[in-house]
């Protein structure tokens, strides 16, 4: 089980116990989707010694490949191998803002890199660094530039940047590198299908 599934069934089971679930007014057109709150400090794996590892995919079935350093959709085909993702919680969720989603540093295994959110010419931007993944988790503050909320609702996830609020991960059209956008109505995809290897 996995870091995520496990926090997941730990706070559904504190719920049972007597918590009032928690509702929501706010628009779900405006916001992709609510911040996945069923992880809490207490259940992430601190001691980690290798990151998860999945496949993440858009909503129009793209994957995710690596084509000359930079992360790319293309359809999903027998012909095609999605790189594989790694990703792992930071070790101080608490000294972030709370409420947007869970921070997690996400990177590829092969070759090992990580994601990373920088302001080039006044815009922020998406780039892949070569750096270890765990290098950041084992890090003594949390370091905002690689790290993302991640918000989940239902089977579709949210990756937005911590270094930027309100700007999340995005694919758009065949072959086209991932981005950063704030427009969430428009053509733009940021909702994600994130499956972490058992």
């Amino acid at each position: 089980m996995s870091f995520l599934e496990d926090s997941r069934v730990k706070m559904e089971s504190e719920d049972q116990e007597g918590d009032e679930p928690q509702s929501c007014s706010e628009d779900l057109d405006r916001r992709p989707q609510e911040p996945d709150t069923s992880f809490t400090s207490k259940s992430f794996p601190y001691s980690m010694r290798s990151p998860q590892t999945g496949e993440v995919s858009d909503l129009n079935q793209q994957v995710w490949i690596l084509q000359d350093q930079i992360i790319v959709t293309v359809p999903r085909t027998d012909s095609v191998t999605p790189v594989t993702v790694t990703v792992v919680p930071c070790k101080y969720p608490e000294s972030l803002e709370q409420g947007r989603g869970i921070p997690i540093y996400m990177g590829i295994e092969n070759p090992e890199m990580c994601l990373s959110c920088e302001d080039i010419g006044g815009q922020p931007t998406l780039q892949l660094k070569e750096e270890e993944i765990l290098d950041l988790y084992n890090r003594v503050s949390p370091v905002e530039p690689f790290l993302f909320y991640h918000s989940k609702d239902g089977r579709t996830s949210t990756f937005e940047s911590v270094a930027f609020p309100g700007w999340f991960i995005a694919s758009s059209e065949i072959h086209h590198p991932l981005f950063l956008t704030s427009d969430l109505g428009g053509k733009n995809n940021v909702n994600f299908n994130l499956s972490i290897n058992a």
